[in-house]
């Protein structure tokens, strides 16, 4: 394999760039969008913005491509570019809106491309003729993908004119400000082509300066104090001889990391595979399969809920095609694959899921396909999502492209409510306008506190999980004993062996961070976000109407733990003794996240409790966050109450979704409308 690709002929793009069509901008006005689309070029005044229309915020990757339209991995998705994107309650693109258009260039205001991992947004982008996207500011992974395609990125509006005038614009316009790696990936035109320059050594990475060395002088460099997640980075970028592990990393310092693994669900596997067989053979294998891991975990339950005008579109055998792509490259490729179930419709589990409860361990560095990867920062690893050309470029490398992150410390302190949970923590932390205005993005959530402390491996996984949410690099918190128990009790591990594990792994006095949040468990009551966005965080007590609901769903990664049926099952099992059950008017789903919890579930009896008091059980998978099972809303009226991380336009359904704690969800499935948990011992606080 590496032998081909060291004869390759590689080339670096023109360093001038002219870009000649047409630009889309992206309003909160969906008339003025359809003007557009009709052929009429909006006016934009680059030197007084405030004489521009308002630009929409937030646009996620489910907007951009709707997970549907994601079971296509070709060329098709260039007609499907914003047909997810909502102005009011309009949705004003239609297919191959964007693609007639004659469009190259997409602007937006502030952070564009939040939510999922999936590279099919800009690759769709792409395919439908758009060159560069321009926004205020723009999320990691979103951004990454961008470039690692070879879409070009910009934050800067005066390039609005340039571009309409089909002047010639510098490429170093899309490099500035770039680290020395992420330029010569622009230059090069994408992840791939820089990957195969860097083997022929045609390229220069930067020593890390933390590192020891100074990429302009030989003297040391004194160590540092260091953040737990500069620890980890520092075990595993690789020195400038190619060596795994330097003394010290500091933020802005680039380089390559050494993942310890690599995964990938039924999304991404097909489309990455298609990348690795087009660019270095049909005939070429992975690098050490043992550290890569597939899973069949998004679309078990499809079949349940699409549409059948979907089905027309023959979206449902897309989608068999997907599983049967990353079936038939595992079987070759010699990769452990956590497929569907051979008894009984289901998974054996989400890939996050499986992840933290069989594999992941203080101290390591994982990779996956999915923007939920930093699930496992609750073991205290730093874990991240990729986009498809990260994932088959590690397939080849082994190791992934990375600029040590700032850190944001987030302290929770004091002891919480009995009825509060980490989901209220998370949805608090991402009411904040620091993180609303998008400055915490593609730092490291670092959480801390004796509420933290107090909260179980499982709660802690809420939170570093949804630091996707926030935008954050990754989540993580220090291993503690609260780690060694887990490692100890679900794994089976040696205590001794676990504690040694943990060894080093907090934060240095004196170690610097971005910025600091502090609050006080006591403050938090019960939350919601409300529709539309995760950040959209109210206080239960604060909503100034009851809110019926007709859908409750507890499941996904974030809330199909262990921890989380312990609070579904203390609810259903309260309300039973109180001779009620759920509401006549609320289907109740709740799904597991793993064999394992089911199997837990099965031991403690809440499986009876659940079917008793009137939910429906489903079997492991992504489901109805994704709008791939039971549990998605089948109205624009109908209100959902969900324990999921995302409630973006559309992603689970049309309907109206809040999200809330598993206490609160399950609470609200028997009230009837959305209600605080209040146990049936009430306490003023406790620990976690």
């Amino acid at each position: 394999m590496i032998d081909s690709l060291l004869q390759r002929k590689i080339e670096k793009r023109p360093d001038q760039v002219r870009l000649r069509g047409r630009i889309l901008f992206l309003t909160e006005d969906p008339e003025l969008i359809k003007r557009q689309l009709a052929g009429e070029d909006l006016p934009w005044d680059t030197k007084n913005p405030a004489n521009n229309p308002k630009l929409r915020d937030d646009i996620s990757t489910d907007e951009i491509t709707p997970a549907h339209y994601c079971f296509y991995f070709d060329e098709t998705l260039g007609e499907i570019p914003y047909l997810g994107l909502k102005c009011g309650d309009v949705m004003p693109i239609s297919r191959g809106d964007v693609k007639r258009g004659g469009f190259v260039c997409a602007v937006s205001g502030k952070r564009r491309g939040k939510g999922s991992s999936r590279e099919q947004s800009p690759y769709a982008e792409m395919c439908a003729g758009i060159q560069v996207v321009i926004a205020e500011n723009i999320e990691r992974i979103y951004k990454q993908n961008c470039q690692n395609l070879g879409l070009l990125t910009s934050t800067n509006f005066s390039l609005i004119d340039r571009i309409r005038g089909g002047e010639e614009i510098a490429l170093s316009e899309f490099t500035a400000g770039e680290d020395e790696i992420t330029r010569q990936v622009i230059e090069y035109g994408g992840l791939f082509p820089f990957n195969v320059a860097r083997m022929q050594g045609k390229v220069f990475l930067p020593a890390i300066e933390g590192a020891g060395r100074s990429a302009r002088s030989t003297r040391a460099t004194s160590p540092r104090p260091m953040t737990v997640a500069e620890k980890i980075f520092a075990r595993h970028m690789l020195n400038e001889h190619g060596e795994v592990g330097v003394p010290s990393v500091k933020p802005g310092d680039t380089g390559f990391a050494r993942a310890d693994l690599r995964f990938s669900h039924e999304y991404v596997t097909p489309m990455a595979a298609i990348f690795f067989e087009r660019y270095v053979g049909k005939d070429a294998k992975v690098n050490d399969p043992a550290s890569i891991l597939f899973f069949r975990d998004h679309l078990t339950f499809l079949d349940e809920v699409i549409s059948e005008e979907k089905k027309k579109l023959g979206l449902l055998d897309l989608a068999t095609q997907l599983k049967f792509k990353q079936q038939d490259f595992a079987a070759k490729q010699g990769i452990k694959l956590h497929g569907e179930l051979t008894d009984r419709k289901g998974s054996e589990g989400i890939c996050h899921s499986i992840v933290l409860e069989s594999y992941a361990l203080p101290g390591q560095l994982n990779i996956g396909s999915d923007s939920h990867t930093p699930h496992v920062g609750a073991i205290g690893c730093v874990a991240f999502g990729i986009g498809t050309t990260d994932v088959f470029n590690s397939w080849i490398t082994k190791d992934v492209r990375v600029k040590v992150p700032e850190s944001v410390k987030i302290i929770i302190r004091g002891k919480k409510h009995p009825n509060v949970t980490a989901k209220d923590f998370i949805l608090k932390i991402l009411s904040l306008d620091y993180v609303r205005s998008g400055k915490a993005l593609a730092k490291v959530m670092e959480y801390a506190g004796e509420a933290i402390e107090e909260l179980s491996v499982d709660e802690r996984a809420t939170m570093t999980n949804m630091a996707a949410e926030i935008g954050g690099f990754t989540g993580i918190v220090a291993p503690d004993k609260k780690a060694v128990d887990f490692l100890v009790e679900r794994r089976g591990m040696d205590r001794a062996k676990a504690e040694a594990m943990i060894a080093g792994l907090y934060s240095d006095p004196g170690a610097q961070y971005a910025h600091v949040i502090e609050l006080d468990a006591a403050d938090i009551t019960p939350m919601v976000a409300t529709p539309g966005d995760p950040g959209n965080g109210k206080y239960i007590r604060e909503l100034n109407t009851p809110v019926p609901v007709e859908i409750a769903y507890g499941g996904t990664c974030t809330a199909g733990k262990n921890e989380d049926m312990d609070m579904y099952a203390a609810v259903l099992a309260d309300a039973l003794k109180r001779g009620t059950r759920v509401a006549e008017s609320v289907k109740f789903y709740i799904q597991f996240g793993s064999q394992e919890t089911r199997e837990y579930c099965l031991r403690r009896g809440y499986l009876e409790v659940f079917q008793n008091a009137g939910a429906h059980v489903i079997e492991p998978s992504c489901g109805a966050c994704i709008n791939a099972g039971p549990g998605v809303s089948t109205r624009p009226d109908q209100v959902v109450i969900s324990a999921q991380n995302r409630n973006f336009p559309g992603r689970s359904g049309p309907g109206q979704m809040y999200l809330a704690s598993p206490f609160t969800v399950a609470a609200s499935a028997v009230a009837g409308y959305i209600v605080e948990y209040e146990p049936s011992e009430k306490k003023e606080l406790v620990g976690a």
